[in-house]
């Protein structure tokens, strides 16, 4: 199991970039618009500076939904590999078999 703050950084992380996605996105597509004028790419990029860090995208981290486990994530079921194991094993997950030969 992660450490509890670890886990709450991350959610925090996810509020800050929902909040700040649409600003940032306006901010960034004034940077690479090439037609507009220096000054404007400039000070949007000071703007941008200005933003917590913490609202980039780039910052979260894929956590386990069940232990908060960072590393060994499936994205299409949201879990870490031991977790989906122990999961299926007990027959939680269905479409799910432990394969043999």
């Amino acid at each position: 199991m992660a450490k509890k703050s670890s886990i709450e950084k991350n959610d925090r992380r996810r509020k800050l970039t929902a909040r700040d996605l649409k600003k940032r996105t306006e901010l960034k597509s004034v940077i690479m618009n090439r037609e507009s004028s220096p000054e404007d790419r400039m000070q949007a990029v000071f703007k941008l500076a200005e933003m917590p860090r913490n609202g980039a995208k780039v910052r979260i981290r894929n956590r386990c939904e069940v232990t908060g486990r960072p590393r060994a994530y499936y994205r299409k079921m949201k879990m870490s590999r031991i977790a989906l194991r122990e999961l299926g094993n007990s027959g939680v997950i269905p479409g799910l078999v432990k394969s043999s030969w």
